[in-house]
């Protein structure tokens, strides 16, 4: 899991980071997978990218991609994001690994022009890579404040397992195509 802050687990602990909570899941559903946390709190793409080599290590098979949510609310130009992201699935994807990614949405704040041309970045790279895309990583939590920290913007641990059973059946689909 290359990430930020959402994937790191901000303010939580180890056991109720994404990742850890994501392989509980995936293990109570019968699938044998070990989850590594490369989420690094307040990472951009393009600090994803820096770091991609060292953080996904030889031998991984397929890596969920959960980057853009600091890039957003910096203001970077989504061409910049698109541009990096791009970078981290291109060099995954000549090293063998399978990429998923999770995207992100705007905060209408922002501006519709922002907002456009960012909201475009995930669907644009999943068809172009040919990869999956789950949309919006924080479906079914963003806005709810029983579902977050006090921030606003992080998952609480009862946020943690909404995500992750919201995106749990598109992780099994992308790991059952790994495993073909």
């Amino acid at each position: 899991m290359l990430g930020d802050s959402l994937s790191a687990g901000y303010l939580l602990p180890q056991d109720a980071a994404f990742p850890n909570v994501l392989e509980g899941a995936l293990r109570a559903s019968g699938m044998n997978v070990e989850i590594t946390n490369a989420g690094v709190s307040g990472d951009t793409a393009r600090g994803g990218l820096e770091r991609l080599d060292w953080a996904v290590p030889e031998g991984t098979q397929a890596v969920i991609v959960e980057l853009g949510a600091n890039d957003m609310l910096r203001g970077t130009d989504p061409a910049q994001t698109r541009d990096a992201l791009d970078k981290i699935i291109t060099r995954l994807q000549a090293r063998g690994i399978k990429v998923m990614i999770a995207g992100m949405r705007a905060t209408p704040s922002l501006g519709r022009d922002f907002g456009d041309k960012f909201d475009a970045i995930y669907p644009a790279l999943a068809k172009q890579h040919g990869v999956p895309l789950y949309p919006f990583f924080l479906q079914g939590i963003a806005g709810d404040p029983m579902l977050n920290l006090q921030d606003g913007m992080h998952p609480n641990r009862k946020g943690v397992e909404t995500v992750v059973q919201e995106i749990l059946p598109a992780v099994k689909s992308f790991l059952a195509s790994v495993a073909s």
